[in-house]
């Protein structure tokens, strides 16, 4: 991928979610946020691109992929008002269609082009697809790491803001504020098990579902970047402190340190 062919995308990018501002302060609130969660996606990734020793060309395919990774955020929000895809669209189905309808990659090898659109297509599933090339595997977990990777300072964010004035804050909140825990879900942090997204009952088991996640980040690098900054403690205090919850909370540190350990 030659240089310029990143920065013609990168003003794509700003031209095309631009489009869909309007006078509505709650959409447009919602697509600033998908505009600075796509900038700093494209630092995780990069970050991770250096510490795998990715080449160059490697590197700006990799910072592609996350600049057009959540393409498909905002046509969807400024329709449906809702990144829940469940009430509205697949937003990884949409931005793969975004890129088809704008022949945004036409000018990129096929090799290229078939990487981007595999990880955007890909980058929101609960598991891996099976059966990819070497390649293909590496961008799409590097783009489900610095994806997470970004999303744990958002909703670190919300919740602070959530514990402090829970009137004020702009963000929806999909499920109630109440202190349950979903059993299922609990089990399932508990023994390092994927959580079904159909089993949230709760911003609780919300919570639970996102501390789960450290489970699924790909690299040591990604845990060492998500231990510094402290999101596992931070979320965990939002929890109830059952004898369940705290010993969840130890299970995960000690598999975080391990993790770390074993590299890569």
């Amino acid at each position: 991928m030659e240089p310029r062919w990143l920065d013609e995308l990168k003003g794509w990018f700003a031209e095309f979610t631009n489009r869909f501002f309007c006078q509505d302060e709650y959409v447009n609130l919602h697509l600033r946020l998908k505009q600075e969660h796509t900038a700093r996606t494209r630092e995780q990734i990069l970050y991770l691109a250096e510490r795998l020793g990715l080449d160059e060309n490697k590197t700006r395919v990799a910072e592609t992929i996350a600049l057009l990774h959540d393409v498909g955020r905002f046509p969807q929000f400024a329709k449906y008002r809702t990144y829940n895809d469940t009430r509205s669209v697949n937003h990884c189905c949409l931005g793969v269609e975004v890129l088809h309808q704008e022949k945004v990659l036409e000018s990129l090898p096929p090799q290229e082009q078939q990487w981007i659109r595999t990880a955007v297509a890909h980058h929101g599933r609960k598991a891996l697809p099976a059966d990819l090339d070497d390649d293909t595997l590496l961008f799409l977990k590097m783009i489900r790491d610095a994806d997470k990777l970004d999303i744990f300072r958002i909703v670190a964010d919300i919740y602070r803001l959530h514990k402090r004035d829970p009137k004020s804050l702009s963000f929806e909140l999909e499920l109630p504020d109440e202190p349950r825990m979903s059993p299922e879900v609990v089990d399932a942090v508990l023994n390092g098990r994927l959580i079904e997204y159909g089993s949230l009952r709760t911003l609780n088991d919300i919570r639970l579902c996102q501390i789960g996640w450290v489970y699924d980040l790909n690299f040591a690098a990604s845990v060492e970047r998500f231990d510094a900054g402290n999101y596992l403690d931070e979320l965990f205090s939002y929890l109830p402190q059952t004898p369940d919850i705290v010993e969840a909370h130890r299970r995960i540190r000690r598999y975080m340190d391990e993790r770390v350990t074993r590299k890569p």
